[in-house]
C-alpha cells in the first residue's frame, strides 16, 4: 500500500517537475531519441510555433496607403479670348473665332453657334498638360447681312389677265431669316396691257434692306427667250480639252429619254452622271432611270446618280440619302451621288436661310457618306461662290457648272459640267457635256459592294 502512494507521489509530483527542469534546460541533443521525449519535443515545438506566430501577429502590422492624385488645374495664366461680335448664320470655326491662346484647342474646326440672336454662352474646350479642360466664353450674335437677289426679275412678262404675285418673277433669300418680307411701292393691273414700273424691297427680321426698280410687262404673248446657244459635238469637245488626265462624259435624264449606250461609248464618252430622281413635295424616280442604269453599265461606262431636289429639311434629305441608295439596291457605283438644288429663282418660297440650305446639304453628305457612297456638290459657279460656304465645298468634291470655253471659277471642282448643249451620236437633241479631272479620287463604291 506504501509503495502505491509513492508511486503516485512521484508520478503527481516528482515527474512534473523533472519535465519542467528538462524543457528549461533545453533538449537534450540525441541521435536517437526515445518515444516518449520524441513526443514532448514534438508538442514543445508546436506549442512554440503557434506562441511565434501569435507574436507575429501581435508585433506586425501592416497599414493600408492610399495614394491620392490630385486633379489637374487649369493653367493659373490661362489666355483664350474670343471674337465679341459674330454675324448671324456665318460659318465661324473655333480656331476663327479665339483672337488670343495659349493653350492647344480641342477642335478648332468645331463650329461656333450662329443660329440665334444675342448674347450666348460658348464652352471652349481645350488641352493642357494632357488634361482637357473647358473655358467659357460669352459673345454676341448680330444680323448686319442684306438679303441676297438671286434674280432680279429683268425683262419680267405677265400674261393680261393673270393673277399677278411678284413672287413669281424674282428670288431672293437671306443669310439668317427663312421668311424674309417682299414689298413694292407702285401700281400694276395685271389685266390691263402696259409697262409698270415698280420699286421692289426685300426685308429681313433684322431690318436689313435691299431695294431695286423693276419693270413688269404686261402682255398678250409672253415670248420666251431665244435660244441662240451653238450646238457642239462631242468628238469637237474632246478634241478641244483632250488631256491624258482627263475623262470626258454626259449627264441625262428623262430628258435625254431613250440612250444607246453604246453609240455614246463609241464615240469617246468614259462615264455618265444619271438623274435617279426628283424631289418637290415628294421624291420620285425618274422614268428613265432603271434602264439607263442597266444600260450604261453594259456599255462599260463609269456611273454616278444625282437628285434633282427641293429638300427643305435635314431630316428630308438624310431620307433621301437612304431612297437612292435603295434605287440602287445598295450595289457600288463609280461616281458619286450627287445633291443638285438649283430652285433658286424662287428660293424664298421654300421657307429656309442660306445658312439653313448648307445644313441641309451637310447632313445629305453626312448620310451618303454612312452609307458607304462618296457625296457631291453640283452648282453654277456664281452659286458655288455666293451661296454655298466653304465648309460645303469642302465635305466633297464638287460638280461645278459654268457654260464657258474657259471656266474662271477659283475654287476646286472634280468634274466640270461645260456646256448644255452637247450632241452625240446615241442621243436625240442636246445633252449636258462634262470634264472629269482623274487628279481627284472619285472611286465611291459602297463598301458592302468591294
Amino acid at each position: 500500500m506504501k509503495i502505491k502512494i509513492i508511486f503516485a507521489f512521484i508520478i503527481a509530483v516528482i515527474w512534473p517537475l523533472f519535465l519542467f527542469a528538462v524543457n528549461a534546460a533545453g533538449p537534450a541533443e540525441s541521435s536517437a531519441p526515445d518515444s516518449g521525449t520524441e513526443a514532448v519535443t514534438a508538442a514543445s515545438e508546436t506549442t512554440l510555433t503557434a506562441a511565434e506566430k501569435t507574436s507575429a501577429a501581435a508585433t506586425v502590422t501592416t497599414t493600408a496607403v492610399t495614394t491620392t492624385t490630385a486633379p489637374p488645374e487649369p493653367p493659373a495664366d490661362l489666355i483664350l479670348v474670343g471674337q465679341d461680335v459674330a454675324e448671324a448664320g456665318a460659318e465661324i470655326t473655333l480656331e476663327d473665332f479665339i483672337t488670343e491662346r495659349n493653350v492647344e484647342l480641342k477642335d478648332g474646326t468645331a463650329l461656333l453657334d450662329t443660329s440665334q440672336l444675342g448674347t450666348l454662352d460658348a464652352e471652349i474646350p481645350y488641352l493642357y498638360n494632357g488634361a482637357e479642360f473647358t473655358q467659357r466664353l460669352s459673345y454676341r450674335v448680330t444680323d448686319t447681312t442684306k438679303p441676297y437677289i438671286f434674280n432680279h426679275g429683268e425683262n419680267a412678262q405677265h400674261k393680261v389677265g393673270k393673277r399677278f404675285d411678284l413672287n413669281d418673277y424674282i428670288g431672293f433669300g437671306d443669310n439668317y431669316d427663312p421668311h424674309p418680307v417682299l414689298t413694292y411701292e407702285g401700281e400694276i393691273d395685271p389685266d390691263t396691257v402696259g409697262a409698270y414700273p415698280l420699286t421692289v424691297t426685300v426685308t429681313d427680321s433684322s431690318g436689313n434692306a435691299v431695294s431695286w426698280e423693276l419693270t413688269i410687262s404686261v402682255t398678250e404673248n409672253v415670248q420666251k427667250p431665244a435660244d441662240r446657244n451653238p450646238r457642239v459635238d462631242f468628238s469637237d469637245f474632246v478634241s478641244r480639252y483632250q488631256d491624258e488626265n482627263v475623262q470626258f462624259g454626259i449627264d441625262v435624264s428623262a430628258w435625254q429619254m431613250d440612250v444607246d449606250y453604246n453609240a455614246v461609248r463609241d464615240a469617246g464618252c468614259s462615264f455618265v452622271i444619271m438623274r435617279a430622281g426628283t424631289f418637290y413635295n415628294k421624291i420620285k424616280q425618274d422614268v428613265f432611270f432603271r434602264q439607263n442604269l442597266q444600260n450604261a453599265v453594259a456599255a462599260g461606262l463609269d456611273v454616278g446618280v444625282y437628285l434633282y431636289t427641293t429638300v427643305s429639311d435635314e431630316g428630308a434629305a438624310r431620307a433621301s440619302a437612304h431612297w437612292i441608295a435603295e434605287q440602287l439596291g445598295h450595289q457600288k457605283i463609280d461616281l458619286p451621288i450627287v445633291f443638285d438644288w438649283e430652285e433658286f429663282d424662287s428660293f424664298q418660297q421654300y421657307g429656309i436661310s442660306i445658312r439653313g440650305l448648307n445644313d441641309i446639304y451637310a447632313a445629305f453628305a453626312d448620310e451618303v457618306s454612312k452609307l458607304g457612297y462618296t457625296p457631291m456638290l453640283y452648282g453654277s459657279r456664281n452659286v458655288l461662290n455666293e451661296i454655298w460656304s466653304e465648309r460645303s465645298k469642302q465635305l466633297a468634291p464638287v460638280w461645278l457648272a459654268h457654260y464657258t470655253d474657259e471656266t474662271n471659277y477659283a475654287g476646286e471642282y472634280a468634274i466640270w459640267q461645260q456646256s448644255a448643249y452637247g450632241r452625240i451620236p446615241g442621243i436625240e437633241g442636246d445633252v449636258d457635256m462634262n470634264i472629269r479631272y482623274l487628279t481627284q479620287d472619285m472611286r465611291a463604291g459602297a463598301d458592302s459592294g468591294e
